[in-house]
């Protein structure tokens, strides 16, 4: 990620459970932070109680095949620990099961027939897009209004127009640009397109790789119910495709599906507002390649701290504070999105803000707020995430901490609160982006190297994680948690239930929308 440096300041498609749940409006919104005292919360939490956390859920990974994720037996004894210690403390826990399938590519090829015999490495060399059509196609290729020079700045098949001399019963080759792969796809398909190629944009990108093998989604709103194959690869391999006269290709596209079932905890206050409750939330499950350690179970140490110390020190606070404990977000934001879907326009209302913690101990880290008023990145959350941001800068700025404004791009779990127009803000460490040497500047670190150098992997365990990031971080999600809780008036701007009408994510979790 490229940010602007300020002082202070596996595959899813839904199939959705039935499982609602009710919180009772917002008032008038608040125009300022609130500054609230939070320093006896903030003292009680400690490395020592983080770390705690982090070590039970690396334990019950051990015992659980190496990992936690949704729907095996390591992420069912993680919502277990959480659940038995947050109820101890006397909070009223709810679990919310849902389901969705997971779909898995293996086996999947792609193949130059004409004028050679080619064949590509799946994964390393191409990688079927989320919602693609299964089966294979085998038909002459066209590339259509791609661009290999300059700045490359693409915006090819994003107007039906692109098509107007495209050979219908072909498979379409295009290039990663400026509009979402929806819409490319739907166009290739309306001109005749059997089955279609996305290559990688091949320009320098602040905030992904544009250039090798990605993974992509075509969302289900806009795709369409006939769907042909659809693969991506790499820019160098799209322009050579390009490049080459007289291609046929073969694209066999094989699916699996695997029905998911998992749940959401969600542990409530016993008093405060109903309705203006603050919810708090972290991922659950880790990816099936190791113990999440770092992602996410430092966002769920911070939770359970919060939790246990707000307990511990007697506090009522103003408002209902929820804890959320998502499931299936490594599978694509299920258990949030599940979540919100479950609510009706006046339940969304009565949802003051979300906060949202992934990842707060990166090793190689730094100290990253959402972008809520825009001017990091140019894009806002709904009406209120510039309160919940200045919180968090307040709080670093007063103890002469550098931080940097990170996007709403759709990669956690934000994402389904921001679509309902829910104030949304939270804090992030980094993941594989690689740290430069300015950040090294302000965080210390490795320039050059990921924040997480063991992000999505099997070493993503109890030692992966920066003790002091972790306890900065923590204290700061305490922070504004608590702050939140005792506010005496909304900050929901809109008070309305309606989705951020501007708001246009590159991300729907891992998978990239554009």
């Amino acid at each position: 990620m490229n940010h602007r440096t300020r002082r202070g300041a596996t595959i899813a498609v839904s199939a959705l459970v039935a499982g609602g749940l009710t919180v009772a409006a917002v008032g008038a919104p608040a125009t300022a932070a609130p500054v609230i005292d939070t320093t006896a919360l903030t003292d009680a939490i400690t490395i020592d109680g983080l770390k705690s956390h982090l070590a039970a859920l690396q334990s019950i990974a051990d015992a659980n095949g190496g990992n936690r994720a949704a729907g095996t037996s390591g992420y069912d004894a993680s919502l277990a620990y959480v659940k038995t210690t947050l109820e101890a403390a006397g909070y009223l826990t709810t679990v919310q099961p849902f389901e969705y399938t997971v779909v898995d590519y293996e086996g999947s090829t792609l193949t130059q027939t004409a004028p050679a015999d080619v064949s590509y490495d799946f994964i390393d060399e191409f990688y079927p897009f989320e919602y693609s059509g299964d089966g294979t196609v085998e038909a002459a290729v066209q590339a259509v209004d791609v661009n290999l020079g300059g700045d490359r700045a693409s915006t090819s098949g994003c107007e039906s127009a692109d098509f107007a001399n495209f050979v219908a019963g072909s498979i379409a080759l295009l290039q990663r640009g400026s509009c979402d792969f929806s819409v490319k796809a739907v166009n290739a398909v309306a001109a005749g397109a059997v089955g279609v190629i996305m290559f990688n944009q091949g320009n320098e990108n602040p905030n992904d790789d544009r250039f090798g093998v990605f993974g992509g989604t075509l969302s289900t709103a806009d795709w369409t119910a006939d769907p042909v194959p659809v693969v991506s690869t790499s820019f160098d391999l799209g322009a050579a495709l390009v490049a080459t006269s007289g291609l046929v290709m073969e694209i066999n596209v094989v699916t699996t599906e695997t029905t998911i079932q998992t749940e959401n905890l969600l542990a409530d206050t016993p008093t405060g507002r109903t309705d203006r409750t603050v919810i708090v939330g972290a991922h659950l499950d880790s990816v099936p390649e190791g113990p999440g350690i770092n992602d996410n179970g430092s966002g769920i140490a911070a939770l359970m701290e919060t939790a246990l110390q707000i307990d511990a020190l007697g506090i009522d606070t103003e408002n209902r504070i929820r804890f959320a404990f998502w499931g299936g977000e490594e599978d694509g934001l299920q258990g949030s999105n599940h979540y919100v879907s479950q609510l009706s326009k006046a339940e969304i209302k009565q949802h003051a803000v979300n906060l949202n913690f992934d990842m707060l101990g990166s090793p190689n880290g730094g100290r990253f707020i959402y972008d809520g008023d825009g001017d990091g990145f140019g894009t806002t959350g709904p009406n209120g995430s510039d309160i919940v941001e200045s919180v968090f800068e307040d709080w670093f700025d007063a103890r002469d901490l550098d931080t940097e404004p990170t996007a709403f791009d759709g990669r956690s779990d934000y994402f389904a609160f921001i679509g309902a127009g829910i104030p949304a803000g939270g804090l992030f460490s980094g993941a594989e982006d690689l740290k430069s040497a300015a950040q090294v500047e302000l965080y210390g670190g490795t320039a050059g190297v990921a924040f997480d150098p063991c992000y999505h992997q099997a070493c993503d365990t109890y030692a992966n994680i920066s003790d002091t990031l972790l306890e900065q971080m923590s204290d700061a999600a305490a922070h504004a948690t608590l702050t939140f809780a005792e506010t005496q008036s909304a900050i929901n701007g809109t008070a309305k239930g309606k989705a951020l009408g501007q708001w246009s994510p590159e991300y729907k979790g891992h998978r990239a929308l554009r």
